[in-house]
């Protein structure tokens, strides 16, 4: 397949990216440095800036599918508004590309740990990533009413961490997955293999859904 990815230089976006091209698919890079990314075979950088939907929508025409790993970087102290408003830029640029198949990195913050409750809205939410989560929980909001793309956002385990790839992991949906009385975790590597297999095999269009151990 021809994949783009945006945010490809990125904790998770780097793991998708190599993901990808150790499946043998044709990767379309955005990048507003192109000199980030290393020479590959199999991947074309293309200078874009995800913050601008007409760079958007040149850069992923002609691609069966879109991953977006975009974020600003937790050290950003206007996370919370650079995400929605690159959200909502690679949304409309994906649209006008006509390309219809989009995955979207979210947070585990809008998964629900009770009924009625999201893990963002508790005491306990760690304060560090709070506009960050509050972001990605309107982003997957805003997707949500959108009829024209063929969806998926994809919330990650609470505990996201280097490690190795297994292939072997759970899939969810709205909840947060535990094990036992403790959030579940998964190596980001694994998560990249939940990624490119939903873009691979579809199963959640237009559905959120989460992955971990």
């Amino acid at each position: 397949m021809k994949i783009a990815l945006i945010g490809g230089t990125g904790f998770v976006g780097s793991a998708v990216l190599q993901e990808l091209l150790q499946r043998g698919h044709e990767v379309t890079a955005l990048a507003r440095n192109p000199g980030k990314y290393t020479a590959q075979a199999k991947l074309k950088v293309v200078q874009a800036d995800a913050l601008d939907a007409a760079q958007v929508a040149q850069a992923v025409e002609g691609t069966d599918a879109v991953v977006d790993a975009y974020n600003p970087g937790w050290a950003e102290p206007k996370i919370h508004d650079i995400f929605l408003q690159g959200t909502q830029a690679i949304l409309e640029g994906v649209r006008r590309s006509g390309v219809k198949r989009v995955l979207v990195v979210g947070g585990a913050g809008s998964l629900y740990v009770a009924p009625g409750v999201q893990g963002v809205d508790t005491p306990q939410f760690p304060a560090e990533w709070k506009q960050g989560a509050l972001a990605a929980r309107e982003a997957l909001n805003i997707i949500r009413k959108d009829t024209t793309l063929d969806w998926t956002f994809l919330s990650p385990a609470a505990l996201l961490e280097p490690g190795p790839r297994t292939g072997k992991f759970r899939i969810g949906v709205d909840d947060l997955l535990m094990n036992g009385d403790h959030p579940a975790k998964i190596s980001v590597a694994d998560l990249a293999v939940a990624i490119v297999d939903e873009i691979e095999t579809p199963r959640h269009i237009r559905k959120r859904f989460t992955a971990a151990y």
